[in-house]
Parts: structure tokens; sequence; C-alpha cells
């Protein structure tokens, strides 16, 4: 089990890494020592690809994940690692929502599916005011689970990130304390038209990366597509119903065509089209707020943290 950053699970551009190992030149000479600090000017699709890493002096480098760390991490990590009493374990015991999200909450799962459990995890009190912290998200690879510190679901939230408002929205919910049934309740006040902006930046971020593979490879990597395209048909009705659907109903047979390889890329990328024009339509006359409610969910925060303070689990 490892602590990571955020959802998903992927560092973007321009922020400042420690690299984990020597970084090699040419001929086998050590550009950059182990512990040497750049910025990551291009991100993998996922985490078999490489991150595209910058020095100071202009050296660039691919490094995969697990051979770099967040430079405020690898800070925090140092007090961590610190002899101490204090410690991380347990936050396991904290997790106080829990659900599936990807294809099986989609409902575009097959035999070769992982089941991808999210969630959200509440700190004691101790240990969130602690010099040594708590980390924003747990991760536990083996079993495809990870949850996020509580404060900063609910920021990600109000940010209209379309994995965590998912994650509210999964009609597969495994556990909820009293607490987090409380947040389910109130989950309309985390959609606004901010979600316009940010679901277009993913589909934009999802249809450059396409560009690169047909350029690069001559193909599409198709689950890819399909996700496009599913976040554009999800993005629309949020603007039109103003509650977000996850599973993809009768969209089903169409999605798991492109998931197959089965669709001509023409007659996905005109499908892709026709829906961004719904979504851009959709958005101008939508009747979500401009902003999310922050009012309500501080004051969630706010209570919750005051629970926090009892030994048991709110």
């Amino acid at each position: 089990m490892k602590f990571t950053n955020d959802q998903p699970l992927i560092y973007s551009s321009g922020t400042q890494v420690v690299s984990q190992k020597d970084v090699m030149a040419a001929n086998d000479l050590v550009a950059h020592p182990a512990g040497a600090v750049g910025v990551i000017v291009r991100s993998p699709v996922d985490r078999t690809h490489a991150y595209r890493v910058k020095f100071s002096d202009g050296f660039e480098a691919a490094i995969h994940h697990d051979q770099l760390i967040r430079l405020t991490d690898f800070k925090q990590s140092a007090i961590r690692d610190s002899d101490t009493d204090v410690s991380s374990d347990g936050l396991y015991e904290r997790v106080i929502y829990r659900c599936v999200i990807g294809s099986r909450a989609y409902g575009l799962e097959d035999d070769a599916s992982d089941t991808d459990r999210r969630g959200i995890y509440l700190p004691t009190a101790d240990m969130h005011w602690s010099l040594y912290g708590v980390p924003e998200q747990l991760e536990n690879e083996p079993t495809q689970e990870a949850y996020w510190e509580l404060q900063k679901f609910l920021v990600l939230a109000l940010k209209a990130n379309p994995n965590v408002l998912e994650c509210l929205y999964s009609p597969i919910v495994e556990h909820a304390t009293p607490l987090a049934q409380e947040l389910l309740s109130i989950r309309e006040i985390f959609l606004s038209k901010l979600l316009f902006q940010t679901y277009s930046g993913y589909v934009a971020s999802q249809f450059k990366k396409m560009q690169i593979d047909i350029r690069n490879q001559g193909r599409v990597k198709w689950k890819h597509v399909m996700h496009l395209i599913r976040l554009l048909i999800s993005g629309t009705h949020v603007l039109t119903h103003q509650t977000v659907i996850v599973d993809v109903g009768d969209h089903r047979d169409q999605l798991l065509r492109i998931k197959r390889g089965e669709m001509p890329f023409h007659e996905a990328d005109t499908w892709r089209k026709s829906l961004q024009k719904q979504f851009e339509s959709a958005f101008k006359v939508t009747q979500l707020p401009d902003r999310p409610d922050y009012h309500r969910a501080n004051e969630f925060l706010i209570r919750a943290r005051r629970a926090a303070i009892a030994s048991e689990l709110p």
C-alpha cells in the first residue's frame, strides 16, 4: 500500500518531481543523479507509459511513474520517515465511503474487467492536526482501491472532477457511514456550470492523445476513444438533467463496439463531433448554477472535522 496524489493517479504537466534513480544520458553517462528535481512537460495516458521530465539545464528524459515522486510529497515523506511514533497505519480503517467505479459501474464490463473501488477516508483529528499530516490519497494497486482524504475529495468535487462526481453518483455503493450518507444526500451542491469547462478539458486532452496515436502509430487506442465519447454523453446529461448518470444505458452496445475496435474510426469520430455539439448546446441552456455551493461544502467539512475528534468513525 502506498500514498499518491490524485485521480486519475497521473501527475499533470508542470508538476515538480524528484527522480528516484539516476537519469541517464547517451553513452551510459549520468545526466542527473537520483534526487534531482525536474518538471513534468508531458504526462502519459496511463502508468504503462513514461512521463517527459525537463531538468534545470534543459535536459529531458523519459521517466516512469514508479521512478519519480512529487517534490511536495518527497519533502513531506522526509518528515514522516523520521524517528517518530506517529505513523499512517490504520488509515484504511478510517474509510467512510467506498463505491465501485469504472467499467462495472458504467455497465461496460467484460470477463477481463477489474473491479475499481474508490472512496473517502476521514483521518482522526490528532493525525490531521499533527506535524506529520496525512496523505491526500491512499492507493492499494493490487486491489485496485484508492481513497481520497475528505477535504481533497470535496475540493475535487467542487472543481467538477469527472472521476469524483462519478464516485458520488456510482450505482454500486459498498460502504457508507452516516457521515458519508449525509454527503450523498447533498451531492447536488457540487454540480455547476464549471462542469462544462472541466469536462471539455478532459475531452480535449484525450482527443489530442488520439491525434498523437494516429500520427505516431497509425491507430488509436479504442478504449480511450470509448471513454471520450462516454464523457461527452455524461456531461451532456448533467447539464440537461442536473444529475450525473454513470451507467451508459442505451449507449452500451455502441460503446462496446468502439471498445472492441469494431466501429470504423470515421463513424466514431462523426459521433464524437455530434456529441460535442450537443454538449455545447446543453451548456447554453443549462439550469445549473454558475458555481457550486462552496458554503454548504465548507459547512459539511467543518462538521466532519469536529466529528473526527470522537473515537468512533462517524
